[in-house]
């Protein structure tokens, strides 16, 4: 190499890095770096190529492509493959290379789709920096068929320093975006802390996950070992709150995606949400080692998510299991005082009130076998024996409610004592098996006390119908009768139980559904999810 030639690529290095360190877009400065390549080494056509996987690529930067490569808005670089990239993506493409005869021109000329303007060859350069690879530079002229190994040997080196840049470029770009989403991740959890019931926190979070980064759907599934739950699902700018069961199989996408570290581990899978092939990314919701759930993302966009997307939804799913667990110990806690309280209360009214009722009954008794010249008096103590018995009859069934005791011995068997307690008959049935959560245990029970109560206050008959229904998702207590029935609620002691059951359902996150008709009986069904 002459002094003159020496001279030259080092003005031309100089020359690059100086357009390299003037922009951070990545875009403008590959643009802007193929045009002062062009210039400064007097060739006349280029265009860059970025591709991270087979058959994914993008021309970004081009300049003086001729006809047969610019029609229809550049479609002949945006489509199909040539011998660059494929040599490329067999990882046969290492250095720079002299003559690449381009098979994107000579299909133009064999299809006569366009005008070559004489150009027919083109050097090929990889992409690389630091073990990583990005694409490929093309140059060339028209008539130019080969080049000197002077001229190869510098476009490595404008090669190496446009894979630098990309490669800075792109870590740059990544931890804005990754700093981006950690703003929007505060912002976030302000809002989820907000929320204390678990049903509002998932639906919540799934929501405003979406809305705050974008994404086309998220959703949140319930883990139930073999099968999953989808209990909110965000797409389409709305939230639908769900109870639709899956096998991972259905979800194999999500599934595997749960095991992606890398942004080179993504793939693309088909999924039953958008029905499409689409990108996904999924994170573990875990408390105390125990996964109760997944919370996922998905996007028709290949390159929607990467390490940054991966690691803030593991930072969301966490506060996620963060959240519904202090959302099950204030449940508890709640509980515990509430179940106190009750205690608290029921030994009260039994050492006081219900004391006094028999004591006032006794008394009544008393004071009617020494009076029975007395017709009058007689009748009136006759009656306040009979209502201090009715009172400590009804004292003895609040009692009950306050603090069920035999609640363990099983809901069905609970229910059945206390319906015989109140006088009815009851016909029972149990469908499923498993052991309820204390909480479903507890609300199911006294929403099976209330609709009792009402049973033997307004129905005016005594048989009554129990059935518990038990599966992996629900449970469920129906309480039937035939009496009366009603066309609406007017009573002010029935409104107001109507009342307390749709608050422990909607408590839990469950429904309740209330039928009646005159003369055709009432029925009671309340059902309750596992899940929470």
């Amino acid at each position: 190499m002459n002094d003159f030639q020496h001279e030259r690529e080092l003005l031309t290095l100089k020359a690059i890095a100086e357009t390299l360190n003037q922009s951070s877009d990545l875009k403008s400065m590959l643009q802007s770096v193929l045009e002062e390549l062009l210039s400064v080494t007097g060739l006349k056509t280029g265009w860059i190529f970025l591709t991270d996987n087979k058959p994914d690529y993008v021309c970004t930067a081009d300049v003086n492509l001729p006809q047969a490569l610019s029609l229809n808005n550049k479609q002949p670089m945006c489509s199909g493959s040539c011998w660059c990239l494929n040599k490329y993506w067999d990882g046969k493409l290492k250095q720079a290379v002299n003559i690449i005869e381009c098979k994107r021109l000579e299909d133009a000329l064999k299809y006569n789709t366009g005008d070559t303007e004489g150009l027919s060859h083109h050097a090929t350069v990889p992409l690389s920096a630091g073990g990583e690879t990005f694409g490929l530079l093309n140059v060339g002229s028209p008539g130019k068929e080969k080049f000197s190994q002077e001229e190869l040997t510098l476009l490595e080196s404008v090669a190496y320093q446009i894979g630098t840049a990309i490669k800075r470029t792109t870590l740059y770009q990544s931890e804005q975006k990754r700093a981006e989403n950690f703003t929007i991740l505060e912002a976030l959890t302000r809002e989820l802390w907000k929320l204390d019931q678990t049903n509002d926190i998932v639906n919540g979070l799934v929501k405003h996950t979406g809305e705050a980064f974008n994404w086309p759907v998220v959703g949140f599934l319930f883990n139930d070992g073999e099968q999953v739950t989808l209990r909110a699902l965000y797409q389409e700018g709305s939230l639908r709150s769900l109870n639709e069961r899956y096998t991972w199989e259905d979800l194999k996408g999500i599934h595997e995606s749960l095991q992606v570290k890398s942004k080179d581990e993504l793939r693309q899978y088909h999924s039953p949400f958008l029905r499409k092939s689409v990108s996904t990314i999924a994170r573990s919701v875990s408390i105390r080692n125990e996964q109760i759930g997944v919370l996922f993302a998905e996007s028709s966009d290949k390159k929607a998510f990467d390490r940054s997307e991966g690691d803030v939804l593991k930072a969301i799913a966490d506060h996620m299991a963060l959240a519904i667990e202090n959302a099950r110990i204030n449940v508890r806690r709640q509980e515990l005082i509430l179940s106190e309280e009750r205690n608290r209360l029921a030994r009260d009214l039994h050492d006081s009130v219900s004391q006094k009722l028999f004591s006032l009954s006794m008394t009544a008794k008393g004071a009617q076998s020494l009076q029975e010249n007395n017709l009058v008096l007689t009748e009136a103590l006759v009656d306040i024996q009979e209502l201090a018995q009715e009172a400590m009859k009804e004292m003895r069934t609040l009692i009950w409610q306050l603090r069920p005791a035999g609640i363990e011995a099983g809901l069905m068997t609970s229910l059945k004592a206390y319906a015989i307690s109140l006088g009815l008959e009851p016909v029972c049935e149990v469908t499923g098996l498993k052991v309820l959560p204390a909480p479903i245990e507890e609300a199911l029970y006294r929403i099976g006390q209330e609709s009792l109560n009402n049973v033997l206050k307004h129905a005016r008959v005594k048989e009554v119908f129990i059935h518990i229904d038990i599966n992996n998702i629900t449970a469920s207590l129906t309480i039937q009768d035939t009496g009366v029935g009603f066309d609406k609620v007017t009573t002010g002691d029935f409104t107001l139980g109507l009342r307390g059951m749709k608050e422990r359902v909607n408590i839990i996150g469950g429904t309740l559904r209330i039928t009646s008709e005159k003369n055709k009986g009432a029925t009671v069904q309340a059902v309750l999810p596992l899940s929470e």
